[in-house]
């Protein structure tokens, strides 16, 4: 018997226990008990120290008595200890009774013909969970089914996890497994950001108090100076998958084999079969004994594109053992891709989109709205953004705060969060310009990994923000271009992040504007109470 039916088990005994009124006051009940065992216990020793009567078994009336009481105020004491939740005093109702535990509350609509029995497979562990929607045939009615054994095994509620307003069915076999609920976060807008000639409202979901107002400030900072640029330096998902041969002079054939230009055209046929949208770019190897990494990137259309690149590159994998029988695939991914993990290989070579932002911050503005001075913010940029970063050992956080701002869009817009690990290297420049009367600030983020397709953007919630973006699926007859107007922004946003609390660090205003925006009142006077 596995632990989980074990633990469903105990939790229904247990709440079958709480769930019964003991018929009188708890401290007659616990007062009853020790004398009971108290009173077992000295005729026991009695019994056992008389000589003309020893105790003898088959036991007597007598001492059969004795025994049961012994050991019925001994199971009843030890539950005391099993069950410390239980009010050891006389608190609640005033009619001396222990206060009924709180139940959880059931299962939101209530149970339909058949859910008790199911809900009970699920409990008893006879029912994988992960099995109720192929079962059933509607996946708001596994989850719900989900909720109720999940309550009923842990004997605890998610009354706070909602559960109406999901489209279960979209997220299956693309967003999660297994679902009970979802999260909520409130989303701010920021904006609107001038960026490119074009206003963007940024919708940013965070539960970080201070981050969108920030944000906002220094949207307001680049639209009054004009407005910021922006370049899409490169556009190239990457997977690295990992193989090993025989010998390293082998793994050297094959390096030499995949990376000679004559053979691109071939591999890139075999490559681009995977999808419409993947084109293989370029391929790049590296050695490690006689294991091979051989790191292929590719553009992917609208999609972020790691399921398409893998698909290629399996293809490719299949037509290299024709020639290479001996080669053992240990992994279609090697970790030099480099996914979801801070890597020098993506800082230099960049991963999905590489973005350069820049505005020319207008020395007015810097002090009506961002209330410092040029040179103040170009000081603080050098000491804290460059050279407190390289001290630190940092690769690619030579910024403020870019991961802020990349993960609250990125859940915004359905993203994939894990991904702000390579999304948010960023390094920021400040600099004077105009005899130094004016800010240019730019933000160089190479590994941007976002798309408008696939994933979390099917949501209604994250397909409503791309929406506000405009940048929603794809453009018919141009493949990518939301996509990358979606990276820009990202890093116009980042831009506009980076200034505002780079001023705000200048002018000694961090601490007090996170003390108004980010600090609850009633937080406060909790803690104070």
């Amino acid at each position: 018997m596995d632990l989980r039916r074990v633990g469903g088990r105990i939790a229904a005994v247990r709440r079958a226990l709480t769930a019964a009124a003991l018929p009188l006051p708890m401290r007659i009940t616990n007062g009853l008990a020790m004398v009971s065992l108290v009173l077992s216990s000295c005729d026991l020793l009695r019994l056992c120290s008389d000589r003309e009567r020893p105790l003898r078994f088959p036991l007597g009336g007598r001492e059969f008595a004795t025994v049961v009481c012994q050991l019925a105020s001994v199971v009843y004491l030890l539950s005391l200890f099993a069950h410390p939740e239980a009010p050891a005093s006389d608190e609640g109702d005033g009619s001396g009774r222990a206060p009924a535990a709180a139940e959880p509350a059931p299962m939101p609509g209530g149970m339909e013909d058949g859910d008790e029995e199911t809900v009970a497979a699920v409990v008893s562990g006879t029912l994988p969970s992960h099995h109720l929607e192929s079962l059933l045939g509607d996946c708001r009615r596994a989850a719900r089914l989900r909720r109720e054994a999940l309550r009923r095994v842990t004997g605890r509620g998610v009354e706070g996890l909602p559960f109406e307003g999901m489209d279960y069915q979209a997220i299956l076999g693309q967003c999660c497994e297994m679902p009970v609920g979802y999260v909520q976060l409130p989303v701010g807008v920021a904006g609107p950001l001038l960026l490119d000639g074009h206003e963007y409202h940024v919708p940013m979901a965070t539960t970080e108090g201070c981050l969108v107002a920030s944000v906002n400030r220094g949207c307001r900072a680049i639209a009054a100076s004009g407005g910021a640029m922006s370049v899409l330096l490169r556009d190239s998902m990457s997977r690295a998958p990992a193989v090993k041969l025989p010998s390293a002079k082998r793994a050297a054939e094959l390096k030499e084999f995949v990376e000679a230009p004559p053979n691109f055209e071939l591999l890139a046929a075999v490559f681009n079969r995977s999808s419409r949208f993947a084109r293989l770019q370029d391929i790049h190897c590296a050695l490690a004994g006689r294991n091979l990494y051989m790191r292929f990137t590719c553009i992917t259309g609208d999609a972020m594109g790691m399921n398409m690149v893998s698909k290629g590159v399996e293809n490719i994998l299949g037509w290299l053992r024709n020639d290479f029988p001996d080669m053992d695939v240990i992994s279609v991914s090697g970790n030099y891709c480099s996914d979801k993990k801070t890597a020098a290989v993506n800082w230099i070579e960049g991963r999905g989109k590489s973005v350069v932002c820049e505005a020319i911050i207008k020395g007015e503005v810097v002090h009506s709205i961002l209330k410092t001075t040029v040179e103040k913010l170009v000081e603080l940029n050098v000491i804290k953004n460059l050279a407190g970063s390289a001290i630190a050992g940092a690769l690619g956080g030579f910024n403020a705060h870019a991961s802020n701002i990349v993960t609250a869009l990125f859940i915004a817009t359905g993203q994939d969060p894990a991904q702000n690990v390579e999304s948010s290297q960023c390094i920021t420049m400040l600099e004077t310009v105009n005899d130094g009367d004016d800010l240019h600030i730019s933000v160089t983020m190479p590994s941007i990994e976002v798309g408008t397709i696939g994933g979390g953007t099917c949501l209604a919630s994250q397909a409503a923000c791309l929406n506000l973006l405009g940048v929603k699926g794809s453009i018919h007859g141009s493949p990518g271009a939301n996509a990358k107007r979606l990276a820009t922004i990202v890093a116009g946003s980042v831009l506009a992040g980076e200034l505002s609390l780079l001023a705000a660090l200048a002018s000694g205003q961090l601490v007090k504007s996170h003390m108004k925006y980010n600090r609850s009142s009633k937080d406060a006077a909790k803690a104070a109470s």
